[in-house]
């Protein structure tokens, strides 16, 4: 099996310029097969790192993927805000454990604005059961600081001590900007994988005092208040876009749901952030599982190709096969010698594609971060990913085997005689 192998390296390397063109193609192929698959993979465990330990999520009445979608990943908006005395009475309620509160709707050069209080930093937890942590700072404890995310500081060249000025909207561009109550940083988040990384986080009394003298969501002329008369307003927040909450006990999250789904002042929805993930991979599955099955084409494709080359060699080698049969090769030899050459081919594009993918995640990850808020983490290969693996060689073993079986049947006389 050595010596065929060897025999098998040894004649791709002579042809190596047609070899090279259909490893390629396949390194391509299976590149972006596998590709699709870890990004797949990565995009999913990044949504189920963005939050845990919170039971439930309650907002405006709406659907679960919509309030999910917003209230944690920050993508969308709210159709309504909740009332601040509907948030106290539920926060207060004595199966509640803590609640974290959500005020959003500014930003800042593209970034989120959240406005929320320190139970925020002290009760949110992602990965599994791992807290926020301070690169540098601390959290926000004036009415005009801001505690960034690290991706928000490191792609604007943010430091503790400077100065930024939020805006009124969640678009890259604001022509509303909230230019008399500029905010300090005074503090930088660790890095976490989530859109926490991507937000600016302020007080909920931060997110009243710069919308003071506005109405309808524009400001009035001549309504507009200096930080010294806004810290001396009053500035309890009167709506948050949303809230979350952690239980006392795990067991009463369906009978807190209930309650809070069936609340008679305002119509609200209290949502499982685990159930609502589950619906959103149902609903992106098909797409998924689409993009899974265009990348399994480009592989047949390359496959095909690599079988059309050894069948385009066939002629060109009767010469070589015959030359082996003379010298003692069998039938059985020759067909194993272009079966190990498709073998080879499908191993080392294999292993080359998902080399390019793991060199193309590692050097692509900040790009990932910063534009899509997804986390790709270079590992080990998953099952799912080796048994792609495998898959692609027995089919380059499979594609080969045509060509092989030709050659199988070609006699000694066909290949020394001179074809007219």
């Amino acid at each position: 099996m050595t010596a065929l192998l060897q025999l098998a390296a040894k004649s791709l390397w002579n042809r190596r310029f047609t070899a090279g063109l259909a490893l390629l193609s396949i390194t391509i192929s299976v590149a972006l097969l596998v590709g699709v698959e870890k990004v797949r993979s990565e995009a999913r465990n990044s949504f189920t790192q963005t939050i845990a330990g919170t039971d439930l999520i309650v907002g405006a009445r709406s659907g679960s993927i919509q309030l999910l979608l917003y209230s944690v990943f920050r993508i969308g908006d709210a159709t309504a805000n909740v009332s601040w005395d509907s948030y106290q009475r539920i926060s207060s309620h004595p199966l509640v454990a803590w609640a974290i509160p959500l005020s959003l709707g500014d930003s800042h050069r593209g970034y989120r604005v959240v406005g929320t209080t320190d139970t925020y930093f002290e009760q949110l937890r992602y990965g599994g059961d791992r807290a926020l942590e301070m690169a540098s700072g601390a959290w926000f404890d004036d009415l005009f600081e801001a505690t960034v995310g690290a991706e928000v500081a490191r792609s604007l060249g943010y430091s503790v001590g400077d100065a930024i000025t939020l805006a009124h909207g969640t678009g890259n561009y604001s022509f509303v900007q909230h230019d008399e109550m500029p905010f300090t940083i005074s503090g930088i988040l660790a890095p976490t994988g989530t859109p926490v990384d991507q937000s600016i986080h302020v007080s909920l009394q931060a997110i009243e005092a710069i919308h003071l003298g506005w109405q309808s969501g524009m400001p009035l002329p001549g309504q507009e208040l200096s930080p010294e008369a806004a810290r001396a307003a009053e500035l309890e927040p009167r709506a948050i876009t949303a809230f979350l909450l952690g239980l006392e006990s795990r067991a009463a999250v369906f009978q807190v749901q209930r309650a809070i789904n069936a609340y008679p002042d305002e119509p609200l929805t209290a949502i499982l952030p685990g159930i609502a993930l589950q619906e959103l991979w149902s609903l992106v599955g098909i797409a998924e599982n689409a993009l899974l099955v265009i990348a399994a084409f480009v592989v047949f494709a390359g496959l095909a190709g690599m079988m059309t080359m050894l069948l385009a060699s066939l002629s060109e080698r009767r010469r070589e096969m015959a030359i082996l049969r003379s010298v003692g090769a069998r039938p059985i030899h020759v067909f194993g010698l272009l079966t190990a050459e498709s073998t080879l081919l499908g191993l080392v594009g294999a292993l080359a594609g998902f080399a390019l993918v793991y060199g193309a995640m590692v050097a692509g990850a900040p790009l990932a971060q910063a534009s899509f808020g997804i986390h790709l983490t270079p590992s080990a290969p998953s099952a799912r990913e080796l048994a792609l693996l495998a898959a692609v060689v027995a089919g380059s073993a499979c594609a080969g085997a045509i060509p092989a079986w030709r050659a199988y049947r070609l006699s000694l006389a066909d290949g020394l005689s001179i074809r007219t």
